[in-house]
């Protein structure tokens, strides 16, 4: 059994506009790959300085299916908006 992927973002959105065709260009892709949205925005605090103004934390079912996702033409077409709009730290790790 393989274990659980997850991508895990802290993004600085400089652009809403554009960031909100980014959301709804990437549902194809996140829909095509059985997303699940653990983490996507809301309150937080960060302690130890910054870290964007928006935080998300996706689950797949296994690591490569979350790089299958990201390395996907939907997700890849969806990242024509993201990279204008914000700077992002993203990172795709196996779960324990």
């Amino acid at each position: 059994m393989s274990k659980k992927g997850y991508w895990m973002a802290m993004v600085d959105v400089r652009d809403p506009d554009t960031y909100k065709k980014y959301i709804e260009a990437n549902a194809a892709a996140f829909s095509k790959y059985g997303a699940r949205f653990l983490v996507r925005s809301g309150q937080y605090f960060n302690p130890e300085g910054p870290t964007g103004n928006r935080h998300v934390i996706i689950e797949f079912d296994s690591y490569e299916t979350a790089l299958a996702c990201y390395r996907s033409p939907e997700y890849q077409e969806a990242l024509k908006y993201r990279l204008p709009a914000s700077e992002a730290r993203i990172v795709i790790v196996e779960g324990a």
